[in-house]
């Protein structure tokens, strides 16, 4: 029973998010008062405080002779069963689902579940076997040893082996568009990180290994594509007899072998030491002051300020300019990969230890909605930030473009690709992280117009004392939660104010403050409320395509978010849960007349 009155089923050792959840009362958002109750009749219902919230199971059993027990059984199913007193025999009343493979977790990786005469089986992918027989949540490995980039480019020992109707935990590292499954499985094949794919509806998504938990759906369109090596003998059972083709290899030549390339290798590692020694006293003229060791435990690539510079043409494409720098298009990798060098101004550059700190918990942060940190360079004054180019620019420069808007249904999987980013900061990393400043041009865009969140370490990257602007507040104005100004504690509910703001302007495609307008329109938060208290959401959107129950609910979502006191405001995972449609929407009461303070 979750804080905000919503009954969920999560598999273990999972965030705690609506992806993962496999059963929901769905009645989020009710109260924190919430229990869950089981009448002797089977009946089974959620009370708020003393008020009946809703039935789960109607009940009607028999009593007389019977006990009705409520049980969550090990599968993972909630069940309700009916204990016979006469006999001792206990029959199932209930259950929150008949498919016995919609529990998340009951086959263990690589595996998925099939119902065979309704009794679950788990069945490994192909190229797989079970890790430990007769134990499914052990999971399958590899029958093959595979191969690393260096050799995977020998295409003709791989091919893509395909379990059709299958549904899986997604964890993309790149989605492309494709026409066909032919081509994801060349696009996978193709690239040596790429371990699995997903294919549907012309969508390829790059998976790696471990895929968990699989189940075969009959009314999923989702092919999963496995990467198989034509080396093995398969056997489809998934049983432990599959072999792998071996040689016989003579001891003795073993033997003389193993001498000559220990050999070998003794003379190429003093060879290695000796270059490595000299490389070595060259570099250190550049990093002795700024400690040659600080890319220890970082898995980012430590760059020298010459790299850099080098790979931006001295700094000369300027991408953009934001509080804590400036950010330069910048070419690695002999012209191959495109990135967006950030420069640190001095003033937001810190010592080595604390610098060193940060990076090791923001370079461990992974999500599909969150820019990636590829890099840094610690070089005297010269800190800068290497990041994953965005070829699409930031939101701002679609959403206030009257050339570029995107459509509505565009504009909503924009807002939830930005939620489910800072979700992930605040509850799924390993450190949790106040973004400071939600706002349009800190969100950009990839190439598959995937929004991601930038700038998300700058709040721990920043000295603790340094501020971004003049009032001594951290963040933009017009986005800036009410708690700043009144010098309280700021928690992760300054970022939804924030979020709030900019949902608002995704949904009316204009700027939070425009003085170009009349005084009634020109704070967009104060004009939203009075269109929805007075029933005329239809003049928020220019859209006549787009239903004015879609815009209420979206409305209603950023008026929650921006309420003057931070506890009424929801979670991020509340948020997420209401933008994907999955519950209702109380009504929000008016959110203060603190946004002319915010402008002031």
């Amino acid at each position: 029973m979750q804080g905000d009155g919503n009954l969920v089923l999560y598999p273990v050792d999972s965030p705690s998010t609506s992806a993962y959840a496999y059963y929901s009362t769905l009645t989020i958002g009710v109260g924190g008062n919430v229990s869950l109750n089981l009448e002797s009749d089977g009946r089974l219902y959620l009370l708020n405080g003393s008020l009946p919230l809703w039935n789960i199971c109607n009940g009607g059993f028999p009593t007389h002779g019977y006990i009705n027990l409520m049980r969550l059984d090990v599968g993972g199913i909630f069940r309700i069963y009916s204990l016979s007193l006469g006999d001792l025999t206990m029959a199932r009343s209930w259950s929150s689902t008949e498919d016995v493979c919609v529990p998340k977790g009951i086959c263990g990786v690589n595996a998925f579940c099939i119902l065979q005469n309704t009794a679950p089986e788990c069945q490994c992918l192909p190229g797989f076997v079970s890790v430990q027989s007769g134990n499914n949540t052990a999971g399958c490995s590899r029958n093959f040893l595979a191969q690393g980039c260096a050799k995977i480019d020998d295409r003709l020992k791989y091919e893509m082996r395909r379990v059709e109707n299958s549904e899986w935990e997604d964890n993309s590292y790149e989605i492309l568009e494709m026409m066909s499954e032919e081509e994801c499985s060349k696009a996978c094949l193709d690239d040596c990180n790429c371990e699995a794919a997903f294919f549907r509806d012309s969508q390829c998504s790059k998976q790696r290994l471990p895929l968990r938990y699989g189940r075969r759906s009959l009314d999923s369109s989702n092919v999963a594509l496995v990467r198989f090596s034509t080396t093995v003998v398969p056997d489809m059972g998934g049983n432990s007899d599959t072999k792998i083709i071996t040689k016989k290899e003579p001891h003795m030549d073993i033997l003389i072998i193993g001498i000559v390339l220990m050999s070998i290798g003794v003379l190429a590692l003093l060879i290695s030491v000796f270059f490595a020694h000299k490389k070595r006293k060259d570099y250190n003229k550049i990093t002795n002051e700024d400690g040659a060791n600080f890319a220890e435990g970082i898995s980012l690539k430590l760059f020298t300020f010459e790299h850099l510079s080098e790979a931006t043409n001295g700094f000369k494409e300027k991408l953009g300019r934001g509080a804590s720098g400036t950010v330069f298009k910048g070419v690695l990798q002999n012209g191959q990969k495109m990135v967006a060098v950030k420069r640190l101004e001095k003033e937001y550059t810190q010592g080595e230890i604390e610098f060193q700190t940060e990076l090791k918990t923001i370079g461990k942060m992974y999500h599909r909605n969150l820019v990636r940190l590829l890099g840094y360079c610690f070089n005297k004054d010269n800190k800068s930030l290497v990041f994953e180019y965005m070829s699409n620019g930031s939101l701002a420069d679609i959403l206030f473009n009257q050339e570029k808007q995107p459509s509505w249904e565009e504009r909503m999987e924009i807002a939830r690709d930005i939620s489910r980013g800072i979700l992930y900061l605040h509850e799924e990393c390993e450190t949790q992280i106040i973004h400071c400043d939600i706002k349009p041009q800190n969100i950009l865009m990839d190439r598959n117009w995937c929004a991601k969140i930038s700038d998300f370490g700058l709040a721990k990257l920043l000295n603790q004392d340094q501020t971004n602007t003049i009032t001594g507040i951290r963040g933009t104005k017009g986005y800036v939660a009410p708690e700043w100004y009144h010098k309280q504690a700021i928690t992760v509910k300054a970022d939804v104010y924030s979020f709030g703001v900019m949902l608002l302007e995704i949904v009316c495609c204009r700027k939070c403050v425009d003085w170009s307008r009349s005084e009634d329109e020109a704070i967009l938060e104060e004009w939203v409320y009075d269109c929805y208290a007075t029933g005329k959401i239809g003049s928020l959107v220019d859209d006549e395509m787009v239903e004015e129950k879609n815009v209420e609910r979206m409305v209603k979502i950023g008026i929650w978010c921006v309420q003057y006191d931070p506890s009424l405001r929801p979670t991020m995972k509340e948020v997420l849960l209401m933008l994907e449609g999955t519950v209702e929407i109380p009504i929000p009461p008016c959110p203060s007349s603190f946004f002319k303070l915010n402008l002031a």
